[in-house]
């Protein structure tokens, strides 16, 4: 019996020996530091999400980055700040944004620049008594400054290019599609690939497209039923259409379409000229009502 008891014991004291192990393992444990979020998304009452670095301070595109190329270069530089960032890492991103849409390119300085969708990244330091002043975390305050600067948000389905049009032809055209230099405000999808309206539709009446889609993969319709549009635009202009089954965006009237010879190419517009000048127009914000 006396055995058995010290048998017992035994049990219990290594036992609890184990678990009391074990408890202080547990607490001597280097707890794995959160790896910070360089990017994540912020919200506005106003704007909604948008991105922003890890100091909540907000990031923006530049409309004239339209050609995977940086224009905001000199005194540029001084009011908007090239967002620079080594190494990015997909666990340094905040939920919500895709690793796939960053990448880099590099300044003329040799420095890296971060870009989303294609879409070079800027701070915003405005000029304040002389000097210029980083605008603090959760301010937005560059948003549509001079109409080419919008908050970088992730869920555009428009945004807005300022560029020289160049047709299918190799000819540069104006925006009233006569040959010769000169900038274009139009509007572009997330990525900055160029939209097109068809002179020939009708008010949200796509007269161009075939029920089988046989003629699709020339002038591909802009599917999307999503309408989040930079905010110097009216909203409100923006509809959907429904074309054989599928969605088709609209504004004031014009069913958007894509060139398939632009091949997804960012900046590339050469449907202006195709198959002769202004047939298929880029659309723009004062783009008379279609009928």
């Amino acid at each position: 019996m006396k055995l058995k008891q010290i048998k017992v014991a035994f049990v219990v004291f290594a036992a609890t020996t184990f678990f009391l192990s074990c408890s202080s393992d547990k607490d001597n444990e280097t707890p794995t530091p959160e790896v910070k979020k360089e990017i994540s998304l912020s919200t506005s009452t106003t704007l909604g999400s948008y991105l922003s670095d890890k100091d909540g301070r907000s990031l923006y595109f530049f409309s004239t980055d339209s050609k995977d190329q940086i224009t905001c270069t000199g005194g540029c530089e001084l009011v908007w700040p090239p967002f620079y960032l080594d190494n990015l890492t997909a666990d340094k991103l905040g939920t919500g944004l895709t690793f796939s849409d960053f990448a880099t390119i590099t300044t003329a300085s040799g420095k890296k620049q971060v870009t989303y969708k294609g879409w070079p990244l800027y701070y915003y330091a405005p000029s304040v008594n002389g000097t210029n002043t980083a605008e603090a975390a959760s301010q937005t305050t560059g948003d549509g400054v001079g109409g080419v600067w919008f908050i970088a948000k992730p869920d555009y389905s428009i945004m807005i290019v300022r560029s020289q049009l160049v047709g299918h032809d190799g000819k540069n055209y104006k925006s009233d599609y006569t040959a010769g230099d000169g900038l274009t405000t139009y509007f572009t999808d997330a990525k900055g690939i160029t939209l097109y309206t068809f002179k020939n539709d009708n008010f949200k009446k796509n007269n161009f497209t075939k029920a089988d889609f046989s003629n699709n993969t020339v002038w591909p319709i802009y599917e999307t039923d999503k309408i989040v549009v930079p905010s110097t635009l009216d909203k409100s202009k923006f509809s959907v259409i429904t074309v054989f089954g599928k969605s088709q965006l609209v504004y004031n009237g014009w069913p958007l379409y894509y060139f398939g010879q632009d091949a997804n190419v960012r900046g590339a517009n050469k449907g202006i000229s195709f198959p002769s000048p202004g047939i298929w127009p880029v659309p723009v914000k004062d783009i008379p009502l279609a009928i």
